[in-house]
């Protein structure tokens, strides 16, 4: 439907007059060149915009792929060669150091320095400070009476001979001078009125009504111009900014669905058809054969160094059999407590062999 009342905009623009016209001038303006500035800006972009975002996905695999594994390298790297050193320096020798030059200060130094403080200086500095009490008592009360002298003999010789004559001499001389200053400084002060009243019309009329008339009727409509051409050159980099982003990320979706049409489902498609089976069979009627093989043939040299090392300490054990005989048999040790018979039999017989 038409609306056929105006807005309240255009009700208030056509009460307005001039920035009616103004308005509607400068939104000509606008769709005039809207359009050509638009097509050339997105023309101009869309190769820049294309050309950022291929840069941005390569920096963000480079960033991944390179960048990230090498500065947690260089890092690791730093602390091993750095930090390390320099914490196990700290922490075994420089503190340990700084304790025993501490403690070692302390001792030479704190502790001498508080005995001789307590018993040398305090009471040396107590004995000043009463010599110097006194002392001071003495000077205070010769300067009480010199400076009562003083202050008499300047009264009486400075003071009041300064007094009169600021009274009698200089007030009415500084008076008189004021007078003639006001009236040199109330004619110098008309005098500069009328020159720069006379100043002021010929400064307004020849400059500033031109510069006035040069930014209404020039700067300022030149300046709406400029304002409304960077406006709409804004904007139109805007939208190709954006139009180029969309076109953008189209040709990265094609370009990736390309790259896995033509690349990666053949190679996923050979490496699950074609490799798998391959290296199943190869597995199954090669490999596992040998492993099997290998298996048995490291069983049995393991049986054969078992046996050599078996007949080994036979021979070994006949050898030492033939040079020193038969080795004596151990006769196991009965490790029970004896009963109370034994206890009896036993301690008679220690009895007897004590008596004999």
């Amino acid at each position: 439907m038409v609306d056929l009342e105006k807005a309240p905009g255009a009700r208030q623009q056509a009460g307005q007059g001039e920035p009616v016209r103004r308005s509607d001038a400068e939104g000509c303006l606008a769709v005039a060149i809207r359009i050509p500035v638009r097509i050339v800006v997105l023309v101009l972009v869309v190769p820049v915009r294309m050309v950022w975002d291929a840069l941005v996905v390569a920096g963000r695999f480079l960033r991944d792929t390179v960048l990230r594994p090498v500065g947690r390298a260089l890092a690791w790297l730093g602390r091993a060669v750095f930090v390390w050193p320099l914490v196990g320096l700290w922490r075994y020798v420089l503190v340990p150091l700084a304790k025993g030059v501490g403690w070692l200060g302390h001792v030479l130094l704190v502790v001498p320095a508080a005995w001789l403080y307590r018993w040398v200086l305090t009471p040396v500095g107590y004995a000043l400070a009463w010599f110097f009490t006194r002392v001071g008592v003495v000077l205070a009360a010769i300067g009480r009476g010199l400076y009562a002298g003083l202050a008499w003999l300047g009264r009486y010789l400075a003071v009041v001979p300064a007094v009169w004559l600021y009274r009698w001499v200089l007030a009415p001389v500084g008076h008189a001078l004021a007078w003639c200053g006001r009236q040199v400084a109330r004619g110098v002060g008309l005098v500069v009125t009328g020159v720069g009243f006379v100043l002021y019309w010929t400064v307004r009329v020849l400059l500033v009504l031109p510069a006035l008339a040069v930014w209404r009727w020039v700067l300022a409509p030149v300046g709406r111009f400029l304002a409304v051409v960077g406006r709409e050159v804004a904007d139109a980099l805007g939208h190709a900014w954006r139009i180029a982003g969309h076109l953008s990320l189209v040709v990265g979706r094609f370009l990736g669905t390309l790259l896995r049409w033509t690349v990666a489902e053949p190679a996923r498609w050979a490496y699950r058809s074609v490799l798998t089976p391959v290296g199943h069979a190869v597995r199954d009627t090669v490999l596992r054969p040998l492993a099997e093989a290998g298996r048995g043939a490291g069983r049995a040299a393991r049986q054969a160094l078992a046996t050599a090392r078996l007949t080994a300490r036979q021979a070994r054990a006949d050898v030492r059999r033939m040079l020193f005989g038969e080795p004596a048999e151990r006769k196991p040790v009965d490790r029970r407590e004896p009963s109370a018979v034994e206890a009896r039999t036993l301690g008679s017989s220690t009895t007897a062999l004590t008596k004999d």
